[in-house]
């Protein structure tokens, strides 16, 4: 049976969807675009045209619920900016539609808590587009750990590291200000919270962290990279700097942002270095699971490659991952985004590589093989959640991720966020109770 998806918030993000939708034909249609500029919904329906598709109506963002009723759709993806995810969503549980929104499913708890009663009360469905569940890298570390390669899990540590060109991204752009993205803590390290929620089947259950803004905003005098300019888009001082991203120069970019610019005023390409940062780029967050696990976590937005390091210590031994996504950054790449590194989409010529090893007591390491690195979004996971979300696949590794998973790796950031204000650690459930299964 074909269902009728609708889709708010036709940013970047939107692309994935739209196309996905396009490549389902059998199990997807799309019916409608909302947002809040009429310009970015053309841009999208010009690429159904190009694709051979038909354009489909297009509704304000304030219309969801009329387009919703008038549409008959019964299924909504969100993918607009975080802190409206939960009104969307809302909207559309109450409509009887199912959701499926991207991560973070929220930015907040009332958010959240807001999310799960309207789920329950409807018995309507919410999936979270958790894409790095779907990637073949992390679906092996999970059969691992499942089957018992290192025994009972009692410690983690995860590193990550986003490079001078992905990192920078997020303080250009509309994620700089926390209180639209939750802060790198909610709307990045969502991904990675859930991704050690889903290795160990567990569930946080207090959490201490401690962070700051080292390298972006103001910063960036102190370490000698300031320009004195606040947007690149007719700015010369822009010119030379290696953190501008030049959006006239990427058609894809400009279509979206540039140009649509007269119908809601966002600005894409601001200074990383200029005033008004209210995110961090350097975290540390140590976390307690209700399994008795914990989990040491840092997230650097400043590197100059960008990959991350896992490791998972165990009863039977230790299991180590390692992921270079690319070993260097281009001056020429990082200035012009060249392969769009925005939303895990890379084209670039640096190297990479993943090793993954499993270190058992009394016995040598092993290392696992690996299969290639898919072409894609986020090394073909994008394409392996979509297909799953719209119904085209079936998903044997129970993937696909609830409202209750969605609330599990928001809580962590939450929490780690709430510590960054007080100084004290925070036990999850004082700021959400989950302890309601999630049917």
């Amino acid at each position: 049976m074909t269902r009728r998806f609708a889709l708010v918030g036709t940013g970047a993000r939107a692309e994935m969807f739209v196309r996905a939708i396009a490549d389902h034909p059998g199990t997807a249609e799309l019916v409608a675009l909302s947002d809040t500029s009429p310009h970015r919904i053309r841009v999208h329906n010009d690429w159904l045209r190009a694709a051979g598709r038909s354009p489909v109506p297009a509704y304000p963002a304030a219309g969801l619920a009329t387009m919703l009723a008038r549409e008959r759709v019964d299924e909504l993806i969100v993918t607009s900016v975080d802190d409206t995810h939960a009104g969307h969503i809302v909207t559309a549980l109450e409509a009887g539609c199912d959701v499926i929104t991207e991560k973070p499913m929220t930015v907040d708890a009332e958010g959240c808590r807001r999310i799960l009663d309207a789920r329950a009360r409807t018995g309507k469905r919410v999936s979270v587009a958790f894409n790095y569940r779907f990637n073949p890298v992390h679906e092996q570390v999970r059969r691992l750990l499942a089957g018992g390669a290192v025994g009972e899990i009692g410690s983690v540590h995860f590193e990550w590291l986003l490079d001078v060109r992905h990192g920078a991204d997020y303080f250009r752009r509309w994620h700089r200000d926390k209180a639209h993205s939750g802060g790198l803590l909610v709307h990045k390290a969502g991904h990675h919270f859930d991704l050690v929620n889903w290795w160990l089947g567990a569930a946080p259950a207090e959490v201490y962290a401690s962070s700051r803004l080292f390298f972006y905003g103001e910063n960036g005098r102190r370490h000698g990279y300031a320009r004195d300019y606040e947007r690149v888009h007719d700015s010369p001082a822009a010119d030379d700097d290696p953190f501008a991203l030049h959006l006239a120069g990427n058609p894809r970019l400009r279509a979206l942002y540039l140009d649509a610019e007269a119908d809601d005023g966002y600005v894409r390409d601001r200074n990383v270095f200029a005033p008004g940062v209210s995110i961090e780029d350097d975290m540390a967050v140590l976390v307690r699971y209700d399994t008795g696990a914990t989990m040491t976590y840092h997230l650097t937005a400043y590197a100059p490659w960008e990959g991350y390091r896992l490791m998972v210590n165990g009863s039977r031994g230790r299991l180590e991952l390692e992921v270079v996504e690319n070993d260097h950054v281009s001056p020429a790449a990082a200035g012009e985004l060249k392969g769009a590194a925005v939303h895990g989409v890379t084209a670039n010529p640096e190297r990479g590589h993943a090793r993954l090893t499993v270190h058992p007591f009394w016995e040598p390491p092993r290392e696992i093989p690996l299969p290639a690195r898919e072409r894609g979004g986020h090394g073909g996971a994008d394409a392996r959640m979509t297909a799953v979300l719209l119904g085209a696949q079936t998903d044997p590794m129970h993937r696909s991720a609830t409202a209750r998973d969605g609330a599990l790796a928001l809580l962590t950031g939450l929490a780690a966020n709430r510590c960054l204000q007080t100084g004290a650690p925070v036990r999850v459930a004082d700021l959400l109770d989950l302890s309601r299964p999630e049917t």
